[in-house]
């Protein structure tokens, strides 16, 4: 399980602040979860296609090669003025 928040616009867009999902065993690195994250469709995808925020694994900030792992803490901070 891991636990994502998300961060100015991001809320409004996304309908959610925070949720819990279960790691898919084939996502190790932040652009696997960015992968699986727009594959929800709809605003998922527009959201996660732009690129416009930061990202943090473990309240340290992050780069699409940055491995997750079950029981990490992400965040997505808009950066869009």
């Amino acid at each position: 399980m891991i636990k994502l928040y998300y961060f100015a616009a991001l809320v409004d867009e996304l309908g959610t602040a925070y949720e819990e999902i279960e790691l898919p065993p084939k996502t190790a690195t932040v652009a696997d979860l960015l992968a699986l994250l727009r594959a929800r469709g709809g605003q998922w995808e527009k959201t996660f296609a732009t690129g416009l925020m930061r990202i943090t694994v473990n309240k340290r900030f992050a780069e699409t090669g940055t491995p997750i792992a079950d029981g990490d803490e992400i965040a997505f901070v808009s950066v869009r003025c």
